[in-house]
This record gives structure tokens, sequence and C-alpha cells, in this order.
């Protein structure tokens, strides 16, 4: 019975993360986060092929046109390392989708000023009655690669 549980939740935030991204079924999503492989699944289910969770997505290669991050009941403070790890994956000009616990003002503007710092640009965001949610682009001249 709790894995029902777990499905309902991970469906209620699909909907909108697919909203966000404004993805198709064409396109190519790697999904991070506790409940990957579940939301993994689930799209799947939904007729989205083009799916991995980051255990099964290979090397990072700019091979993903949308990343989606579940990152409810988990700090902040680990997220940032884990978007800069999985933006490599994510092509230039790709939708990078966070999902979050709702949190307060500042905690937000946190999270916005690491997505803009990492080189991506906010494109919109969501609340929902089970957390919130950024859509953020990431730029063509992304920092971390000139960089590297």
């Amino acid at each position: 019975m709790k894995s029902v549980a777990h499905a309902v939740s991970g469906d209620r935030i699909l909907d909108p993360m697919i909203d966000l991204a404004r993805c198709t079924k064409q396109d190519r999503i790697v999904i991070a986060g506790s409940k990957a492989i579940e939301l993994m699944l689930e799209l799947q289910r939904r007729g989205f092929l083009e799916v991995a969770a980051t255990a099964n997505c290979g090397r990072a290669a700019g091979q993903y046109d949308v990343a989606m991050v579940d990152w409810r009941r988990r700090t902040t403070n680990s997220l940032e390392p884990t978007i800069e790890w999985l933006l490599h994956y994510l092509r230039p000009g790709g939708m990078l989708i966070v999902w979050v616990d709702p949190q307060k003002q500042t905690a937000n503007l946190k999270l916005r000023s690491a997505l803009e710092r990492l080189g991506c640009v906010i494109e919109s965001g969501t609340v929902h009655d089970c957390g919130c949610g950024l859509a953020a682009r990431l730029l063509e001249t992304n920092p971390l690669k000139k960089a590297a």
C-alpha cells in the first residue's frame, strides 16, 4: 500500500513539471531525485519514451532536452552541487525543472540566484499544494563549460 501513496505523490508533481518544461513526448528527459526511477516509469507509462533516471542515464554529453529534479524532503544546501552536475547532461538551450517543498521567500531567492550563477535563465515558476517548481533554460554559452 505504501508504494501506491508514493506513486500518487509522484503523479501530483509530474503534470506541473511537464507543463513547466513544455516538453513533448519526443524530448529526451533525465530525472534526478530520490523518486527518479518511479517518475521515469510514470513518464514512460504516459508515452514519453526517451526518459532516463540519473541512475541509468549514461555519461554526461549534453544529450538531454529536459532535466527534471525532484528535491522534496531534501536540504537546499545539497541542491546546487546536484544541479551543477546535472547541467552537463543538458544540451545548450535545454530546460531545467526544479521541484522543491514549499519554502520561505529567502530560500526561493537563494535557489533563483544559484540557477542564474550556474548559467540558467528562469522562465517561469509555479506554486502547488505539494511544493513549488521553477523552470530555467540553460544559456547557449554556459559559464560552467567555459571554465572547464
